[in-house]
Formats: structure tokens, C-alpha cells, sequence
């Protein structure tokens, strides 16, 4: 039977007595690609030369070569677990340097382990990099957290380093190598991590944990598969809600339906849809590098353009798509349309104001959830529509929330099936309307696998939106006490000094955990601490770009905001706090930056937008975040100090 764990395990004592081509033929056996390239073979082959040397005489231990990483979609190309330590090899063969990407790219294994395979949890782990034909390094062993910074060997030097580290780490405790290599791996990609593999194949149950304090994604998808069953069988048009806290997956269980559905033999033709720029410019960039590299190693090579045409096709930006049915009668290709951040969708004076301004159309009667779901209506037959829907998330002026597709679909479409969850009773997604009010005159269904209750977000803790929103609300009790819960497992630091921010952020990060400078669209007084949120930047190229790149995150130089930064996440944040989002002692202020002055925000929608925007910007990070609040200046009237210390002292009073 074939493993999908790896392609060899075995005892150290039987590898070492069992023949070369054996060992081989096992691999071969349970490497799922027919054709794989004499190059990899050739690899196999001098990595069992190398390891057969270097562990003859060791008799404790197991072996395992290609070990799945996979919410990454890489194997590791060996693990030695011995003396109750699991060593990470990562080998290139010919290599006479030890290259910097490697050394992430071991450390990135070494870190996956510990953070979502179980066995590993407490185990010490070593990652160790072998450039067969480099010369010799010293071993410099520096512990963090007990997973080691990468070892340098050469060919001839694993077994010394092997037995350096065990030297040291004499009483690791037991634990059995059986169980270590079928442990349960509990997966939380990234959206760009999971785009990529949905978009490979893969499903959501393959890259998603599965344990049971989590509320799994796979229940969200098989309800909304179930509804889109149901529809098809019974020729009815339906739209389902799916709600969830910040990060809690929502995007990604909209891409995988939206990919699963894509079955054009079985009219099924599905469309992911987003009014997120960003988001979209993001993942359509992300799919195409990665189908790319994807087809270096097969015969049927893709250009980049080619790819980003493809990728582009099944990620749209909402508007394009929309304005293409505007003024016809088109019936749309797909049956199926996921709307991302559908909170977001333009009121009816906002898209009206577009329309006239910008397409010469005057008098446009619809507001954007209603043309949306006018355009699926043409369909004769069946349709579905799936809402993707973020709770206390509308960020700019004329987005309608979740209350005006309830206001379309009763003003026009009484005659579709409405599935929501229950969560909608919170005042962030039904603002000052009852349920009952929304509700009113609909054939509505209450699913409660329609919510995702728990961020995946931040897998470290699943307190960190509650903590969020806590702040924003000034429940200080509740903040004091949500900290408490999180500091150990969630490191948020508070500061004053931008570069202790910046250094901070750098030494938390290992391998190539994504960091990056972000801040609120309003805060342009910033700008004196070199913080320029006005500066047009490329969003993939940020997000995307690595660490030797001086455009990518990583150079803590160019900022995003709220609008760039929705729906993606960092593993470590950098939120840069100004004075118009101000603490006055008992509450929050709203200011906004016109000419050369702040000005009070009167706006109840508009005070809204700003508190969304931070709330945006405190829930992006995977792992841990800090906070910097600058000082103030006397001789500034637009940084006069006390713009600046009481939100400090406010923050101060709960983060330590």
C-alpha cells in the first residue's frame, strides 16, 4: 500500500543492511509522478550513498526519506529520529555553498513541525543543511524555543554533527517514532499558501487542521455543497451566508468551493469574485508564479502570461465582472458566484455616483448587492450565490453591509432560499436592524455550520479577535483578562521606539515567516517617523517578493493599509498607531487629516470605517504583533503629545 507520509521508512539497523536498489524501488513506488526526471533519481541515489556512510555503526533510530510537509505541498528530503530528536535534512547535491534560501527553506520545515505536526510539539528538532561539496563549518548551536538554527554540513560531516547535538541533548524525552511518523499534521496555511494548493488539486480537508477545538472547514464546505445540491436537484435559486471572526477562513472556503465547482461537463461553472483589489491582485499573481514553477518540472512548460491569463479567469475583481452585464440581458456562464468580503458591496448612491461619473450611465437603480443578484437571476434554472461575509469588516464609504443584500432580496427576490447562520443576531453584522426586520417577508433557513467561529488566523491562539475587539470596544476587564490568555502562545509587544519595533519584529521571525510595516489609511502624521501610507506601492510584489527584495515586506520600508492588507495576513505585524484613531481617557476619538489640520469625524458610518480599520490592522498577524505608538512633539500641532500618550497608556493598562 502506498504511503502518503513518505516514500521510505525504516529502522536506521535495516536501512543500512538493505540493498541500494531496494531502497530505491521503495521510493519509486510511492512517488505519485510517473516521470520523474533522472535528475531526482540521481538525487535518491547519492543521498542513500551519503546517509549509508555517515550513520554506519549507529543502531538506534528510524529513517525516513521525502516526509510530507503539507500545508507547505514540499517533502523534506530526510528525517533521522534519533535519540528521541528529529533531525531535518535538507539536501543539494553538487552544491559547494550553503545558500541562504536553503537555510529558510530547512528552517521553514523545522518550524512547520513544531507549529502543526503533533509529535513534534516538544520535541527538539534540528534542521540541517547539506551542500555536498561546500567545505566544512563549525556548528554553532543556538537554541530557540528547541528547534536549533540550521546546521552546515558537507557530505563527509553529518554524523558529527548528529553526535554534537546529542552530546548536548543527552535526556530528550521519549517519544515513539512509529507514532512521530503517522502523526496527525494540523495544517493552518496561509490564503496564499492555500490558494495555491486548492488551485494544485488538493482539497480543503488535505491543508486544513481537523482537530475538535477547531470548527473545520471541511463542515462549512460540505453545507454549502449540500445547498448547491439541493438546488440543482430542485430547481431553485438560492444565496447562503457564511460569517465567521477575522481570519477565521471564510476566503478560503470560498476558493475551494469555487474550484470544486469548476465543471463546465457538468454546468457548473463557478466564479470566485472580490471587491478586494489587493486581495485579488494577490492571489491572481500568487496562483500564476506558482503554476510556473509548477511546470518546470513537467513537460508542458507555461509562460507567466499565459498563467496570469488562466488565474485571472477564475479570480475576478467584482466590479469588471459586474459592469460586463451591465445594460444587457447576458445570462452569466457560471451557475455558481462566491462573493468575497460581500460586506463590502457598493450602496445604491455609491455605485449610482460610479456609474455616472465614471461609465456615463445616468439614473442607475440598483445597488451593487442588488445588480449582483439580478445578474444570477437571468439563469432559467438553478443558482446559487455564497456570500462570504465579515462581521464589523466595512472599511470605506459606501460599503453597504450585510443589510442591504437582506434589502434587496426582499424588494425584488422573495422567491429565493436564504441560508444564514444564527451569528447573525450580533450587532457587527446586523448593526441597529433586528433579525426579525431582516428577515421579513423570506424564506430564510438558519445553518449553524454557516459560521466559522474560530480564527485559523492566528493558530497560536484563537483569542486574539475577541482580545481585538475588546480594545475597540473598551471592555478593559475583558481585554486585561483575553491578554492574559494570550501572552504566552501570542507575543504582542508595545513600544514608542520605532526601531525597537523593527528589530524586535526581525528577531522574532525565523526561516521565512512573512513581517511586515503596517498602518491605518488616515494616518498621515506618520510621516515625519518615515512612514508614508500615501506611498502607491506593488501589493504582490510586498506580499510575494522575498527578503533579499528591497520592495517586498521584509524591508520594514514601504507600508500598506487596511485596504491592501484585508483578507491577507503576515505572520508578524508592525502596526504603526497615529492620532486618528485617538484614547481620550474614556473612549475613542475619530480624526481625520484635511489640509494641514485633524478634524473631528461626525460621521457615525464614517467613525465605523475607522474603527474597522483598525480592527483590520490588529487581527492580520499569524503570530504575533507589536504596536508602535510614537511620541508626540510640542513644537508640532498636528503631533501635539497628547494625540498620542493617553492611546499609549490605554494600551499600556493590559498589554505588559
Amino acid at each position: 500500500m502506498k504511503s502518503t507520509n513518505y516514500y521510505y521508512s525504516s529502522t536506521i539497523t535495516n536501512f543500512l543492511l538493505q540493498k541500494n536498489e531496494e531502497i530505491l524501488g521503495t521510493i519509486y513506488s510511492n512517488d505519485p509522478h510517473a516521470e520523474t526526471k533522472l535528475q531526482q533519481a540521481n538525487t535518491w541515489e547519492t543521498e542513500i550513498k551519503i546517509l549509508k556512510q555517515q550513520l554506519d555503526g549507529i543502531k538506534e533510530g528510524r529513517i525516513l526519506f521525502e516526509y510530507t510537509i503539507p500545508r507547505m505541498g514540499k517533502r523534506v528530503d530526510t528525517i533521522i529520529l534519533h535519540e528521541n530528536i528529529v533531525f531535518v535534512l535538507e539536501f543539494k547535491c553538487g552544491d559547494s555553498e550553503y545558500r541562504s534560501s536553503t537555510y529558510d527553506q530547512v528552517y521553514d520545515y523545522a518550524l512547520d513541525l513544531r507549529n502543526f505536526q503533533k509529535e513534534s510539539h516538544n520535541a527538539l528538532i534540528v534542521p540541517i543543511i547539506i551542500s555536498t561539496q561546500a567545505p566544512a563549518s563549525t556548528f554553532n548551536i543556538i537554541d530557540t524555543g528547541h528547534i536549533l538554527a540550521p546546521l552546515k554540513c558537507n557530505s563527509s560531516n553529518i554524523r558529527s554533527a548528529i553526535e554534537s547535538v546529542c552530546a548536548l541533548y543527552q535526556k530528550e524525552p521519549f517519544f515513539d517514532y512509529i507514532q512521530w511518523q503517522e502523526s496527525e499534521y494540523l495544517p493552518t496555511p496561509t490564503i496564499i499558501e492555500a490558494a495555491q494548493a486548492l488551485y494544485r488539486g488538493h482539497n480543503v480537508h488535505d491543508i486544513t487542521r481537523n482537530d475538535a477545538g477547531t470548527k473545520n472547514l471541511s463542515i462549512t464546505t460540505d453545507k454549502i455543497n449540500q445547498i448547491i445540491e439541493y438546488s440543482k436537484a430542485n430547481h431553485r435559486k438560492s444565496i447562503c451566508f457564511v460569517t465567521g471572526v477575522p481570519g477565521a477562513g471564510k476566503t478560503l472556503v470560498g476558493l475551494n468551493v469555487a474550484i470544486e465547482r469548476s465543471n463546465a461537463q457538468k454546468g457548473e461553472h463557478a466564479v470566485f469574485l472580490s471587491g478586494n483589489f489587493p486581495l485579488v491582485t494577490v492571489l491572481q499573481e500568487a496562483l500564476a508564479r506558482d503554476k510556473v514553477e509548477q511546470s518546470k518540472n513537467s513537460a508542458a512548460k507555461i509562460s507567466k502570461t499565459t498563467a496570469l491569463r488562466e488565474t485571472s479567469a477564475f479570480i475576478q475583481i467584482i466590479h469588471q465582472y459586474r459592469d460586463s452585464f451591465v445594460g444587457n440581458n447576458n445570462v452569466p456562464p457560471e451557475r455558481i458566484a462566491v462573493f468575497d468580503e460581500a460586506q463590502r458591496a457598493w450602496t445604491k448612491p455609491q455605485i449610482a455616483k460610479f456609474m455616472a461619473t465614471k461609465k456615463g450611465i445616468e439614473d442607475f437603480k440598483f445597488s451593487e448587492p442588488e445588480f449582483l443578484i439580478n445578474t444570477m437571476d437571468r439563469h432559467e434554472d438553478w443558482t446559487v450565490i455564497i456570500c462570504l461575509v465579515g462581521g464589523g469588516q466595512e472599511i470605506n464609504t459606501g460599503e453597504a453591509g450585510l443589510i442591504e443584500w437582506f434589502d434587496s432580496l426582499k424588494r425584488s427576490y422573495k422567491n429565493w432560499d436564504v441560508y444564514v447562520s444564527s451569528e447573525l443576531n450580533d450587532t457587527e453584522y446586523r448593526r441597529d436592524r433586528t433579525l426579525s426586520s431582516l428577515f421579513e417577508g423570506l424564506n430564510v433557513s438558519t445553518e449553524d455550520d454557516l459560521h466559522l467561529s474560530t480564527s485559523i488566523r492566528s493558530f497560536r491562539t484563537p483569542d486574539l479577535a475577541a482580545f481585538v475587539k475588546a480594545i475597540l470596544d473598551v471592555e478593559k476587564d475583558k481585554a486585561k483578562n483575553l491578554f492574559q490568555k494570550i501572552k504566552d502562545k501570542y507575543p504582542v509587544l508595545l513600544t514608542r521606539d520605532l526601531e525597537e519595533a523593527k528589530n524586535w519584529i526581525k528577531q522574532q521571525c525565523k526561516g521565512s515567516m512573512r513581517y511586515g510595516l503596517i498602518a491605518s489609511s488616515g494616518a498621515l502624521r506618520l510621516k515625519p517617523r518615515g512612514i508614508f501610507v500615501k506611498n502607491e506601492i506593488n501589493v504582490a510584489n510586498w506580499f510575494l517578493n522575498d527578503k533579499f527584495d528591497v520592495r517586498s515586506s521584509y524591508y520594514l520600508e514601504d507600508v500598506v493599509s487596511e485596504f491592501d492588507i484585508q483578507g491577507l495576513e503576515l505572520d508578524y505585524s508592525l502596526v504603526a498607531w497615529d492620532g486618528d484613531f485617538r484614547f481620550d481617557g474614556t473612549q475613542w476619538t475619530y480624526n481625520s487629516f484635511v489640509g494641514n489640520r485633524w478634524q473631528k469625524i461626525n460621521s457615525d458610518d464614517n467613525k465605523l470605517y475607522l474603527k474597522n480599520a483598525y480592527r483590520v490592522l490588529l487581527t492580520r498577524a499569524r503570530q504575533g504583533m507589536v504596536i508602535y505608538v510614537p511620541e508626540g512633539d510640542l513644537f508640532d500641532e498636528t503631533r501635539k503629545p497628547e494625540y498620542y500618550d493617553k492611546t499609549y497608556e490605554y494600551l499600556k493598562s493590559f498589554i505588559e
